[in-house]
This record gives C-alpha cells, sequence and structure tokens, in this order.
C-alpha cells in the first residue's frame, strides 16, 4: 500500500479516507474470486440502500434506452449495482493486489493497432470510457505496454488523491492531471499513449453538446484539440469483464479515421458514438451512478426529483 505523508495521515479530516484505504487493502488480499464476489453482494446491498445513486442508475437508462420496457431496465439496474460493487473490489485489487492479480486471465484483441500506430512513430491518444472495471484493466495493460492515464485531481481528498495517482503511475506507468496539457504533449511526443475519456459530466467553456444516445449533452472537446495540438491518432480501447465473469478482455480498435476533421461538434459527436458502441456492447458494465446528463442543451434538469431523493 501507498505510504501517504506523515501530517495526512495524523489530520482528523483525513481519517475517513484513511479507513476506506485500509479496507480496500484488506480486501486485496483475498483471492481475485472471492474478492470480487465480495464485491457484486456489497453492490446488490448498495441497489437497496444507495437509493440516490438507484435513482440515479434508472434515470440514466430510461434516457439512453427509452426502447426499454421499465422491468428490463430496472433488471439492468440491479445488474449494474453489481458490477458497480464488483468495480470497488476491482479496484482494490489493481490498486493494493500482489502479484497473483498479474495471473487473472485477461485476453488482449487488436494491440496490432496500437503496435502499428506506435512503430509508425505518430503520438497516440487512447480513447476510452469509464466501465466499472477500469482500475483492473489498467493494470492488465500496464504488464506490458506503457501509457500515461489523465485523472482529475480530487482536491478535497489528499489522501485518497494521492494514493490514486501513485497506483495509476505504478500499473500505467504515468498519470497526469487533466489540466496538464503540456505534461500530456510531452508523453505522446515521447512515444507514451495517453489514456483519455471523456464520458462524464463537465462544465466550462471547452464544452459542446453533442449527442449521447441522442441526448445532446455537455461533453468536454478535449480529444478533438489534444489530437490536433499532438498530431496523434485516435485508438479506441475498451475493456470488460469476460462472458461468465471468466477474465477480462481488453480490445484496441484501428485508428479512427480523419480525425480529428476540424469540425468540433462533428468530432465530438464521432467521441460519443463510439463510446457509446462500447456501451451497447455490455451496457449493465457502464458507471450508470454517474450524472452524466447533468447539463442539457435543452436546459432541462434530468434529475429533479420523482419519488426519489436527488443527491
Amino acid at each position: 500500500m501507498a505510504t501517504p505523508r506523515n501530517g495526512q495521515l495524523r489530520h482528523p479530516g483525513n481519517w475517513g479516507q484513511g479507513i476506506a484505504l485500509g479496507v480496500l487493502w484488506l480486501i486485496a488480499r483475498l483471492p481475485w474470486r472471492w474478492a470480487v464476489a465480495l464485491g457484486t453482494g456489497l453492490g446488490r446491498v448498495l441497489y437497496h440502500v444507495a437509493r440516490d445513486r438507484r435513482y440515479v442508475a434508472r434515470r440514466n437508462l430510461e434516457l439512453c434506452f427509452p426502447e426499454l420496457t421499465a422491468e428490463q431496465r430496472e433488471h439492468w439496474v440491479k445488474e449494474n449495482f453489481g458490477y458497480t460493487g464488483r468495480g470497488l473490489a476491482e479496484l482494490a485489487l489493481g490498486w493494493f493486489g500482489g502479484p497473483a492479480i498479474d495471473r487473472i486471465p485477461c485476453s488482449f484483441q487488436g494491440f496490432e493497432h496500437l503496435q502499428a500506430a506506435l512503430e509508425d512513430g505518430q503520438p497516440v491518444l487512447l480513447l476510452s470510457g469509464h466501465f466499472c472495471c477500469v482500475e483492473l484493466a489498467a493494470r492488465f495493460f500496464g504488464q506490458d505496454h506503457q501509457m500515461a492515464a489523465i485523472y482529475k485531481p480530487i482536491n478535497k481528498k489528499p489522501l485518497f488523491d494521492q494514493v490514486m495517482r501513485r497506483a495509476r503511475e505504478r500499473n500505467a506507468g504515468a498519470a497526469v492531471a487533466r489540466n496538464d496539457i503540456r505534461g500530456m504533449l510531452r508523453h505522446m511526443k515521447s512515444g507514451v499513449p495517453l489514456w483519455y475519456a471523456g464520458d462524464q459530466h463537465v462544465r466550462g467553456a471547452e464544452t459542446v453538446f453533442a449527442p449521447f444516445f441522442g441526448v445532446p449533452v455537455a461533453t468536454t472537446n478535449s480529444l478533438p484539440r489534444l489530437a490536433q495540438l499532438g498530431k496523434a491518432r485516435v485508438l479506441p480501447i475498451f475493456y470488460r469483464v469476460a462472458a461468465e465473469g471468466a477474465g477480462y478482455r481488453i480490445t484496441i480498435g484501428p485508428p479512427l479515421e480523419d480525425y480529428p476533421s476540424g469540425d468540433l461538434l462533428q468530432d465530438v459527436t464521432r467521441m460519443n458514438a463510439v463510446v457509446e458502441s462500447a456501451v451497447r456492447d455490455c451496457p449493465t458494465q457502464y458507471f450508470w451512478v454517474h450524472r452524466r446528463f447533468k447539463s442539457l442543451a435543452t436546459g432541462q434538469e434530468p434529475y429533479r426529483e420523482t419519488g426519489e431523493r436527488r443527491h
């Protein structure tokens, strides 16, 4: 387990973070199948007690899959909470697990696309999304390939932020804050792929309203801007729990052609479409408890009170 600075440990405001990290460390001591079973069970319990997050997941699925019945969507919500709880255990294993974690079955597909791009000497951006097993997938990827992972600093939780950054540096090879544009360009130009996910809610001037599952939602335009600044190829990369829970699968697709196009809205729309396609492939493994549709082009608040308390 990464060792935080003594001042952080002693500060009472960080004790809760320390306890949470200690629990994750203990989970990582379990055999991996036991750990993910424990996490899945925790997720099923959270479905019944975390009503705010349950409501957000329901609303997200209602917006993205209106063609499903309410019963079908609720089945997905329950399954998704299992994967969300499992994701906590996978985070623990990815950050704190010993050498046995590196022997968990994981199949890799499409790595020839990454190798070809790197051999051409062109900078690479890896376009991904927030699926529940992201932290463990990063560790699998880092076994044989280096990358720089973009992360959002958690300023209000410095102890957790420090441990997260160190774990990602150890697993991926490097971690760069999302506002460190120079650092991102430096890593790409040095031949290190940059892992990027722009599928969560953002605010600010550097956004456009682009469709995600047909819903125009505020979306960062950083991907096409980074690709243009770094003259980089953009390759999709996605990861999921394999069928029947038999390990994991990481897939890299070929570079996006004619990207960026010079039209920010078109490029961001295309980014969302790539992520949407991956979500449709395994919809219950996506991070649906996040309030992705908080800022809509219509100005409406999709997470309004409808019988369950907002958060």
